[in-house]
């Protein structure tokens, strides 16, 4: 089936699903469905006709991609009334683009195979902008439909891993991935929290360190947006809530496996914190005010 006759249903139009979207609209007939009318008035704006129930937008789709936010909505959104499996083919491959864990997508992948559909595990990292660029990490455990599906998944992706062939692989991988981000994160947090605690200027240091052995891509990237959390300004590009819901699956994945995760399990409990304290929907860089929620220091530099 030549690229361009394929047509792609994306479930959920949020901050991954939108950029996804258009980018795949460049190159594919482009469907898609949210619950929120303003994200459909928004993907119409790319050129991607949007519906308001997942049925209304796969009969015309050869495939199905999920960019919604957790198991949950998953299952809603595929067996509810007006799911995706009321209207799509049966055959079509459905790909799994959420992190929910190794567990929920091995149940998804045998509540669709009895349904007749394949599961694509393809957990995505990477962003908002890279995911309007089709340069994501993308980490799939899947062997049947890889074949309808591999022309979406290389559209989307500037590093694409076959991780194992069974749905649940890929998620495991993502698991991994998320322990490291969100470590990595609450790290760059506590060096900020400390530059200030002990009066330097957080700029300063981001600049120095981003540059040198202790820097990563999260202490450059969340950096900036740590500094402007302090202010209320960060842009929600990954909300605190979504990293309390990754950092439960790898704890529960560590668990699962005998693997103490200490490090991971810390990074949790700050996230916790910081939903606690009402910032579930602030980006992810505003735990750094939980530990440090003087704003007079950020002003005294």
């Amino acid at each position: 089936m030549p690229e361009s006759s394929l047509h792609v249903a994306v479930i959920g139009l949020g901050a991954m699903g939108l950029p996804m979207a258009s980018h795949l609209a460049t190159t594919f007939s482009v469907t898609g469905f949210d619950p929120f009318g303003p994200r459909r008035e928004l993907a119409a704006q790319s050129g991607v006709q949007a519906e308001a129930t997942p049925a209304a937008a796969c009969p015309a789709a050869d495939i199905a991609l999920l960019a919604v936010r957790d198991h949950p909505q998953a299952e809603t959104a595929l067996f509810g009334p007006d799911g995706v499996l009321s209207t799509l083919r049966v055959g079509s491959p459905i790909i799994l683009t959420s992190t929910v864990g190794p567990d929920a997508a091995r149940d998804l992948a045998a509540k669709l195979e009895a349904a007749g559909y394949p599961l694509i595990d393809a957990p995505i990292s990477g962003g908002p902008v890279r995911a309007g660029q089709g340069d994501l990490l993308i980490v799939v455990g899947a062997t049947d439909g890889l074949a309808i599906a591999q022309p979406v998944l290389d559209a989307l992706s500037s590093t694409l891993t076959m991780v194992g062939p069974r749905p649940g692989d890929g998620q495991a991988l993502k698991a991994i991935n998320q322990l490291l981000a969100g470590v990595h994160i609450a790290a760059a947090a506590e060096a900020i929290a400390l530059a200030r605690g002990l009066g330097l200027d957080p700029e300063v240091v981001i600049q120095a360190l981003s540059q040198g052995a202790a820097g990563s891509f999260m202490f450059a990237d969340r950096g900036p947006r740590m500094l402007q959390a302090y202010t209320g300004g960060a842009e929600v590009k990954s909300r605190v809530d979504i990293f309390v819901k990754d950092m439960g699956i790898v704890t529960g994945v560590g668990r699962t496996a005998h693997v103490p995760l200490p490090l991971a399990a810390a990074a949790q409990q700050l996230y916790l914190i910081a939903e606690a304290a009402g910032l579930g929907a602030q980006d992810d860089s505003s735990v750094v005010t939980i530990l440090s929620p003087d704003h007079a220091k950020a002003t005294d530099q």
